[in-house]
């Protein structure tokens, strides 16, 4: 029991460590090395590389990879690519705090866009006021920011909407694909890597890189931006599986609890850092936000509504599913992982 505990808390102090540390450590990436396109880029090469040689050595198992399931998932990893490169561009030209307040905004329009187009109830009178607390800390924290401008806020948008969209449209497609995690992580990141020379080319990013590399000649190596993307690499393939280990150790609501905390870490940290984030009074607006996030985590928990408490079920027996597959693979010979 005491290894067992042990375990646990070792898994959720690191994804809390991963979580609340890797906005802060894209921030400081992008500002090394201003490529946003090729940062992600690098970024999907390590995680699908992780995955499949941590897969190939039998650390964990994933779906295997083939051509009629990836042109099926292909419209959900669009969405992917599309919220991790407004994403990126976002914190390229704001600081974190503004991220982390446009990030909560996310269950407003997803609760929008339930009622709207999925047909669902509409939100209780809790879940009602907690997300106009965090629409009223976002706007408080919009009119103060004195780092406003209009291509960091049109960003800010787009990363919205995209944002918006993968929570609602890729739960769909991973329910009917009937992906496992490591399988979800794995699809997304190879499709988007794919995208990414394509994006690239319509930005014009690459001739920026072209350029950098015929200016600077033989001293195109950067020591301190090498150790900023190699960090943004390996955290965001952390993540991954801090938080797939850490959400089958934990109940939901603790791993809720642990997700709202760590917006409060990153926010602590940013802080103390650099000089990279809001006033005081746009802090507290940020705060006001994440609050009114508590709130709403806390109304659609105790709802209790038939509909959410079956598809929690069935969630959590699909996560059992998966790992029983992960248990086999790990007992499997080699040459059973490899048929």
């Amino acid at each position: 029991m005491a290894k067992q505990s042990y375990a646990t808390s070792s898994l959720v102090l690191g994804y809390a460590l991963c979580s609340s540390l890797l906005a802060i450590i894209n921030k400081y990436a992008i500002t090394k090395f201003s490529y946003p396109g090729l940062l992600t880029a690098l970024q999907y090469l390590t995680s699908v590389v992780g995955v499949w040689s941590l897969g190939k050595l039998g650390f964990l198992y994933h779906d295997p990879f083939n051509l009629q399931t990836a042109k099926k998932f292909a419209p959900a990893a669009l969405v992917f690519y599309l919220a991790i490169f407004t994403n990126t561009h976002l914190l390229k030209h704001a600081n974190v705090d503004t991220f982390i307040v446009f990030r909560s905004l996310t269950p407003l329009l997803v609760a929008i866009a339930d009622t709207t187009f999925r047909k669902q109830p509409c939100p209780s009178k809790l879940t009602f006021l907690s997300l106009v607390i965090i629409l009223g800390g976002a706007l408080g924290y919009v009119m103060t920011d004195s780092g406003f401008t209009l291509t960091a806020y049109s960003w800010a948008v787009a990363y919205l909407v995209t944002i918006t969209t993968e929570m609602v449209y890729i739960k769909h497609m991973v329910t009917n694909l009937r992906l496992n995690t490591w399988g979800f992580v794995l699809y997304n990141n190879l499709l988007s890597l794919i995208m990414a020379p394509v994006f690239g080319i319509l930005t014009g990013e690459h001739l920026s890189v072209f350029r950098a590399f015929e200016s600077r000649g033989e001293s195109w190596f950067e020591l301190d931006a090498f150790v900023a993307v190699s960090l943004s690499c390996v955290f965001g393939l952390l993540i991954s599986f801090f938080g797939f280990a850490a959400r089958k150790a934990v109940s939901a609501t603790a791993f809720t609890v642990t997700g709202v905390v760590n917006k409060f870490l990153t926010v602590t940290i940013n802080v103390m850092i650099w000089d990279k984030h809001a006033n005081g009074f746009g802090l507290v607006c940020l705060i006001f936000t994440l609050a009114g996030g508590i709130f709403y985590q806390q109304s659609v928990t105790t709802k209790g509504n038939a509909p959410a408490l079956r598809e929690m079920v069935a969630n959590r027996g699909n996560d059992e599913t998966d790992l029983d597959k992960e248990k086999q693979s790990l007992v499997s010979s080699p040459k059973d992982s490899r048929d």
